[in-house]
């Protein structure tokens, strides 16, 4: 909750400047990290299975190959493709087929009959259900592996310089919506008066620009974005079209729509409403005002909840209402700051009792805040592992962690708030009636000439002499000083939470992500990993039968590696003995024993190409060693492929 207290007028230049400086630093410095290290989106929508799966080699040409996803999606023409070693298509279906059934999200293409042996690839791209793009690829084998053409791409859906773009643009959108909407509010609600000062008019004009700019931009930039990722494209009109027919098109439209209601909102606000002396009828049209501008407020901040997080998983009517009702206090709260800070600094004559209601403001917000952010929290997190384990409920973290010190500078505002009245004020109007001194000089002074221009000259020396006065007497009170300072430092931190914010919106949520990681097969694509190392001694009891096994696999992935054994004797030295076996089992998930048999290329030396592990996990590794005729040990080790 922000506490703010009057303010007697215009701050020295310099120190406005240093504030500008200061808040676009770290508006610069911000985004720049977020967008450097975010890259593409993380999609919401996760592959949670396939069939065959990832890695997987299969005895006979499959008839059909399926997708399983955590939440629904939007596909299109070409979503999934499956390619043969040579890079032709393998598949019949130009649009997937639509399996889902119940919560089960599925979607399938039919295979060519009479398929060859060989390594296939699955790639595919879709919408997940809160608008954002998502894309991978795999790859099976038929009979064995083989080598392929295919070249998978490397650049993510929703990446590049227009991934770049359009996430700048999201940015902006937000930023844009909370100046609107909170320096709207502030001024009907808290500080009537700002409805007359430029700098106020600036402030909610540029937020409507803004936002009004970054929505054509991502209307435009659509297409590409889950599409072919040019921006030529972006006024390719049958892709436009097709955009217009989607979930998040309709909301950019609609945003549009609204818009121009807010557009016709300010000129009242800025134009018939500050020009009202009335106050009865001021009054009358304050409630007006401000009813419409809560239904465009509350459209304006339905179209992220009708194409984002909230539009889908569990619980999504609620959710919607619950996302709105979260992003007006943002902007109630946040704008508002951001308004306070412009008439702290840029307005002569804004009264404690603003500020105060304000602060009334501020408070509400937060309780909302509190209140809708506890749910959306349990609903995108689910549990206590989601909320320290993935990358959503780290910056959940963070964004309460944000919130706290803000309500901590704030609560250093208020005390500086209720230190201060309007008696700066009474004493700057009274100033004005003091006689002149006579220190001043003589041009100023009464002059009987009834020249009009002359009169109008000295009217302008007059005006700029009691500007010098006010801004002396404001900047002698350490109060209003160290309330600039402490609502200053309350925006800065304001920027940062509104950039944390905007990045939870496009990363997967927490719950999805544990429920993808838990499905039954490997994930998008092939799953990365490592050598494995291993060293296991071994002791069958006969004589020389003590010595230590070395295993290596490599690449240590899913699909196809290269397994290599060696033995040494108690002695270090190279053994050879009459039988290897080795096995491998991945329990979790009850596949195997799957049986390998190395060759033997040298003394205590044996390896075996094509080893196909299926899946990534904890995989047990059985080897057998047999010594003699009689004498012969297993042993084992868990070690984590993929």
């Amino acid at each position: 909750m922000s506490a703010t207290a009057p303010y007697a007028g215009p701050s020295p230049i310099r120190r406005p400047l240093a504030a500008a400086a200061l808040l676009a630093a770290l508006v610069s410095l911000v985004f720049g990290l977020l967008l450097a290290g975010a890259g593409p989106a993380s999609a919401h929508a996760a592959l949670t299975g396939s069939d065959p799966a990832d890695g997987a080699v299969v005895d006979t040409a499959p008839k059909e190959v399926t997708l399983s996803f955590s939440e629904a999606i939007a596909v299109g023409d070409d979503s999934i493709r499956v390619l043969d070693p040579s890079g032709k298509r393998a598949d019949t279906d130009t649009e997937p087929k639509d399996l889902s059934e119940g919560s089960t999200v599925r979607y399938g293409v039919t295979l060519h009959s009479g398929l060859p042996d060989g390594t296939y690839t699955v790639a595919w791209q879709a919408i997940s259900a809160d608008s954002h793009p998502i894309s991978g690829a795999f790859t099976f084998s038929i009979g064995a592996p083989s080598e392929t053409t295919v070249a998978l791409p490397s650049q993510e859906a929703g990446g590049g310089p227009v991934g770049v773009v359009y996430d700048i643009a999201r940015y902006a959108a937000y930023g844009g919506f909370v100046l609107l909407v909170g320096g709207s509010a502030f001024v009907l609600v808290c500080w009537r008066g700002g409805a007359t000062a430029l700098p106020m008019q600036r402030l909610v004009v540029r937020g409507w620009l803004t936002l009004t700019a970054a929505t054509l931009v991502m209307l435009l930039l659509r297409n590409p974005y889950t599409g072919s990722g040019k921006f030529a494209d972006a006024f390719d009109l049958a892709g436009l079209q097709s955009v217009l027919d989607t979930k998040p098109g309709a909301a950019l439209v609609s945003r549009l729509l609204l818009l121009g209601a807010a557009a016709l909102f300010i000129a009242v606000l800025f134009g018939t409403y500050a020009r009202r002396e009335d106050e009865r009828e001021k009054k009358d049209l304050t409630f007006g005002l401000a009813v419409g501008g809560g239904v465009v407020a509350t459209g304006i901040a339905a179209t992220w909840a009708m194409s984002e997080h909230a539009s889908t998983g569990i619980q999504a009517n609620i959710a919607m209402p619950v996302d709105v009702l979260h992003l007006l206090a943002v902007a109630a709260w946040l704008g508002g700051l951001a308004s306070l800070l412009v008439a702290l600094y840029r307005t002569p004559d804004i009264g404690s009792a603003a500020v105060r209601r304000f602060s009334a403001v501020a408070f509400g917000s937060v309780v909302v805040l509190a209140a809708t952010g506890i749910y959306q929290s349990w609903r995108q997190v689910g549990s206590w592992s989601a909320l320290t384990g993935t990358r959503y409920g780290q910056l959940l973290i963070l964004k309460v962690a944000l919130i706290a010190v803000l309500l901590a500078v704030a609560w250093f505002s208020r005390r500086w708030t209720g230190r201060l009245t309007d008696s700066a004020v009474a004493s700057e109007d009274a100033s004005e009636e003091e006689p002149e001194s006579e220190s001043e000089p003589e041009s100023v002074s009464a002059d009987p000439d009834p020249d009009p221009e002359r009169a109008a000259q000295l009217a302008r020396q007059r005006a700029a002499l009691t500007a010098t006065k006010k801004k002396r007497i404001r900047d002698a009170d350490p109060q209003r000083s160290g309330l600039r300072r402490s609502v200053l430092a309350e925006a800065a931190v304001a920027v940062v939470l509104l950039a944390v914010t905007t990045m939870l919106t496009s990363t997967e949520p927490g719950r999805t992500e544990e429920e993808a990681a838990g499905g039954t097969t490997s994930a998008s694509a092939p799953a990365a990993g490592g050598p494995v190392n291993l060293k296991m001694p071994f002791d069958t009891g006969g004589q020389n039968g003590k010595g230590t096994v070395r295993i290596d696999i490599e690449p240590g992935r899913t699909g196809s590696n290269d397994l290599h054994v060696w033995i040494d004797g108690s002695d270090g030295k190279p053994m050879d003995v009459p039988e290897l076996k080795l096995a491998l089992t991945l329990e979790s998930k009850d596949i195997g024993p799957l049986p390998v048999v190395p060759d033997r290329l040298a003394e205590g030396h044996w390896s075996a190409s094509a080893v196909q592990i299926p899946m990534a996990g904890d995989w047990k590794i059985d080897v057998t060693v047999r010594t003699s005729d009689i004498d012969q040990v297993t042993i084992d080790k868990n070690a984590k492929i993929g």
